[in-house]
């Protein structure tokens, strides 16, 4: 439980404490300050705002320890009612270190920092991470990292100017709108696409891709998730008939396979593009008219209906090896747009590390993406170097585990 700790901002007492869930004004207060906030590069005109059911924990909710705190400002001089005027959530997990190796570190993520627009300036952000990053020493994490926008500069400066971040990774999140018809397949060679128990996949993960950097030790809880649809594995066809189960796989795994699992972010929250000129609008219903009228014969790409609340599922886990696991990286990510389009979801992303290999199998629409920026910080005091180093200045590795619990 966070203590309640009132603080001055130069002209209104602030006050941070515990989020409570089961308060009703506390929810409602949340959701108003959600809506007032956007999400993305500062300056612009379109802005990504995020509808979260009437759940604010639902970005943390399934990772293994989490808390949520807010900041409120004294209701003036007339004593009115306290306003909510920041938020932010943060979780505690133990990831892979990377470099193939198996190292594990007990990390913090810091998400979801808002403040209001009218209460921005007077260090609200910075109280809410200081106190967010007491909980996270109290739970013994070692590192906290933060993902934001590359080009948020307002955020980028606050934690690594005024919080003491240093940037760290660079990866990119990837987005294809979903059609009304299938993506394109692979122009070469047969492939098969084959669902894995979840059993079956964690031990997949834990053999191949367990020295992969942020890595969760608990992916067994990532897999058995309700939000989790399934992995699935892309291997040449002639491997897939007959399977003969994960073990033959990882005992003689073929000369390139992929690896990917789908999380429902649809049930857990709704975006929505705000801010779009309305020839824009046109254009994009234009499109979806074309799909409707020409497909499954023209394969005419066309936008989805980001101008209202949407759905998305998220491709995580993402791995292979062999010159050709681009092209099952491809078959995957066709797999999960017919996941999707089945769903309702409007649109399919992953996020993928700025060296990795099958980025380059990944269909995508460069407008829709995003170029995040991970920062990390180094917290235990006294923390031996050991085998690890200090993983704050460790060069980057060719890819990364983005854990689905979080995005």
């Amino acid at each position: 439980m966070a203590a309640v700790v009132p603080e001055d901002d130069g002209a209104t007492a602030v006050a941070v404490r515990e989020f409570d869930g089961h308060c009703d004004r506390d929810r409602a207060a949340v959701e108003r300050l959600e809506r007032a906030c956007e999400v993305g590069p500062s300056g612009g005109k379109l802005c990504l705002f995020t509808d979260l059911l009437g759940d604010p924990l639902c970005r943390v909710r399934h990772s293994p320890a989490y808390l949520m705190l807010v900041a409120e400002a004294a209701g003036g001089p007339l004593g009115g009612a306290p306003e909510l005027v920041g938020v932010v959530r943060g979780c505690v997990k133990t990831v892979a270190c990377g470099r193939g190796s198996s190292l594990f570190s007990k990390v913090a993520y810091l998400l979801g920092l808002r403040v209001s627009p009218g209460h921005r300036r007077r260090g609200i952000g910075r109280r809410l991470v200081e106190r967010m990053e007491e909980w996270f020493r109290q739970m013994g994490a070692e590192y906290a990292y933060v993902a934001t926008d590359r080009d948020n500069e307002p955020s980028v400066r606050l934690f690594t100017a005024r919080c003491g971040y240093a940037k760290f990774r660079t990866p990119s999140v990837l987005v294809h709108p979903v059609f009304r018809h299938d993506l394109a397949p692979s122009r070469s060679g047969r492939l098969a696409v084959v669902e894995l128990a979840p059993r079956d996949a964690e031990r997949l993960y834990r053999e191949r891709l367990g020295g992969v950097e942020f890595f969760p030790r608990d992916i067994d809880a990532v897999l058995s998730n309700a939000l989790s649809l399934g992995t699935f594995v892309a291997v040449p066809a002639a491997t897939a008939r007959p399977w003969r189960g994960v073990d033959a796989f990882l005992a003689s795994p073929p000369g390139s396979w992929a690896v990917a699992s789908v999380w429902n972010c649809k049930d857990a929250f709704r975006l929505e593009v705000r801010g779009a000129p309305r020839l824009w609008r046109a254009a994009a219903r234009a499109t979806r008219a074309a799909d409707r009228a020409l497909s499954p014969w023209l394969r005419v790409p066309s936008v989805p209906n980001l101008f209202e609340p949407f759905g998305m599922h998220f491709l995580y886990g993402l791995g292979g090896a062999g010159p050709d696991a681009p092209r099952m990286a491809r078959a995957l990510c066709r797999h999960a747009h017919n996941l999707a389009r089945a769903a309702g979801a409007r649109v399919v992303a992953t996020e993928v590390g700025a060296c990795d290999p099958l980025r380059a199998g990944v269909p995508h629409w460069p407008r829709l993406g995003a170029e995040d920026l991970w920062c990390i910080k180094r917290l235990a005091d006294g923390y031996g170097d050991g085998a690890l180093g200090d993983w704050t200045k460790a060069p980057p590795g060719g890819s990364i585990f983005v854990d689905p619990r979080e995005f």
